[in-house]
């Protein structure tokens, strides 16, 4: 019996990694594999021993026990997959453990997860983990530690589409791919390994989503690292979907996320976005960088005036949420350099900026510039960089903090006329005689300001990295609008009143107590909204 596992970072995850491998048991593996294949996903938040107790509980056709057991790894799960494996081995020792995924693909000597291993196969897993396991089963031996993954034409794959269940359209996320690889190099990214992008036959796919929509499915997360390279496949794939919307009798569920590129958007494919409602589009688009010495540094191409004028362009004429990206600690880009990147972003008002800092992610090529630009890095997983020639450990920690203070205040959609005080606030709303001098020009300043202020006030005199909860940011951002920066109280806290009441809370933050009487739920965040924030964990 063979079961494929995998640790999602949450359980609306459904790993189609695991997916392909099942639905290629039977073409690459032979007669009666698929029959003997079983799959099972666990959390991270589930303890090592209890998934090994669970793997080894699972039975097959009669009673049959695990013989094989393969392991999609990642960088988010390699610490607790690790110690699954040495459990795992540990209990039964004869059992064979085979690992795959980006995080064992490459620089595999130093790791103890492939020194537990009996087998790992790199890169390409659909046809190569099928052969490996029908050879296992038919006693072949010896064979190799480490298999290349053979990368085959993508119409010898079979679609694993047929492999999500009636479970995982009704509760989560569906990833699919209408395409693989990417043609960009940048440097940060395992992608830049790819040779070119390459797309699944257009017809077949679009079959696989009618027949994944027929069944119920309402909740699409494309993989395709580049969804707007070929823009007579994106056009057909949203007018796929454009059809269901308009046919739907009673309106629709629909949510599907792109990634795209940025300073790619033809007039056909605006065309086709402009007729889409809120609510069902998310474009995920990864900006970085806007310093041009440090896009050519890492190998990245992108116009960045057509990428203003693209977003500025969606933003205004289109109903599709923009979740962008800009990344920190790229070598060479300071904090005054990104701060000046992200105040370009902002002063066009994206739905969401997702603030990432730079990770070394294995086989990429960043490491080429390690030494030139003293780039150190975490040597435990997700192996975040610490410092480098131009940004120190502690504005890297600063960094850290004002990151996760702009999920919770901006990214969380709760503070909408809060953060506009904070960020863009008129100085006619200041009292007279306690204006304060803040970075007014700059909004990532303001902010930073506000983070340290936060940091200071909440977490260090607490002794605590425990999460802050809505109500005490309400207080806080009463506290520091009205007292530090000096801005009218009933300014402030009408802001925070009506921010308050739309997200929906329950409870009662101090500084709006007496105002809260009478309040209901129709302010409660919609249920597009709800979807759209829970896209952004990892998969």
């Amino acid at each position: 019996m063979i079961v494929l596992s995998t640790l999602n970072a949450k359980y609306i995850h459904a790993s189609l990694g695991l997916r392909y491998l099942l639905a290629n048991m039977a073409p690459h593996g032979g007669e009666g594999m698929r029959e003997i294949s079983v799959l099972r996903e666990f959390t991270l938040s589930r303890s090592a021993r209890d998934i090994v107790s669970e793997l080894l509980a699972t039975l097959g056709p009669a009673g049959a026990q695990p013989q094989i057991v393969g392991f999609g790894v990642y960088i988010w799960n390699v610490r607790q997959t690790t110690d699954v494996v040495h459990l795992l081995k540990k209990a039964r020792p004869g059992i064979v453990v085979v690992l795959g995924g980006p995080e064992v693909s490459h620089e595999l000597e130093q790791q103890e997860i492939v020194q537990l291993a009996d087998h790992v196969v790199t890169g390409w897993g659909d046809l190569s983990f099928p052969k490996l396991c029908r050879e296992l089963m038919d006693g072949v031996r010896p064979l190799p530690k480490v298999i290349a993954g053979e990368q085959p034409a993508l119409d010898q794959i079979a679609s694993p589409y047929a492999e999500y269940t009636d479970a995982d359209l009704a509760h989560r996320v569906l990833y699919v791919e209408a395409s693989r690889g990417c043609p960009f190099k940048c440097e940060f990214c395992l992608s830049a390994l790819d040779k070119s992008a390459w797309a699944f036959d257009l017809d077949a796919f679009l079959l696989a989503m009618e027949r994944l929509y027929d069944r119920g499915a309402r909740n699409f997360k494309f993989v395709d690292r580049t969804f707007n390279l070929k823009i007579e496949a994106s056009v057909r794939i949203l007018q796929f979907f454009l059809d269901r919307l308009t046919s739907a009798q009673f309106g629709s569920e629909l949510f599907i996320h792109f990634e795209v590129i940025p300073d790619h958007l033809p007039d056909r494919l605006r065309a086709m976005i402009v007729l889409f409602p809120p609510g069902v589009l998310q474009f995920e688009i990864g900006i970085q960088s806007f310093n041009v010495a440090v896009q050519q540094r890492v190998s990245r191409r992108q116009d960045n005036a057509k990428t203003l004028k693209h977003l500025s362009w969606l933003l205004t004429h289109s109903n599709a949420h923009l979740h962008t990206d800009l990344i920190f600690g790229l070598p060479g880009e300071n904090l005054a350099s990104f701060a000046e990147g992200f105040d370009r972003l902002y002063a066009l008002k994206p739905h969401e900026i997702q603030l990432g800092i730079l990770k070394r992610l294995r086989g990429t090529p960043i490491a080429r510039h390690t030494v030139e630009h003293r780039m150190m890095y975490d040597p435990e997983p997700p192996y975040t960089v610490r410092e480098t020639a131009v940004v120190d450990t502690a504005t890297m920690q600063r960094f850290t903090r004002f990151s996760r203070y702009w999920d919770l205040v901006a990214n969380s959609g709760r503070f909408k006329q809060g953060l506009t005080l904070l960020l863009d606030a008129p100085g006619g709303i200041h009292k007279a005689a306690e204006a304060k001098s803040v970075d007014q020009d700059s909004p990532f300043h303001a902010f930073a300001n506000f983070a340290d202020w936060l940091w200071t006030r909440y977490e260090k005199t607490r002794h605590t990295t425990s999460g802050i909860t809505p109500e005490t940011l309400v207080d806080a951002l009463f506290i520091y609008l009205s007292v530090e920066r000096g801005l009218e109280e009933n300014v402030v806290r009408n802001a925070l009143l009506a921010d308050y009441l739309s997200s929906g809370a329950r409870a009662s933050p101090e500084c709006l107590r007496g105002h809260l009487s009478g309040r209901t739920n129709s302010g409660v965040a919609k249920p597009q909204l709800a979807r759209r924030q829970r896209q952004h964990g990892n998969a």
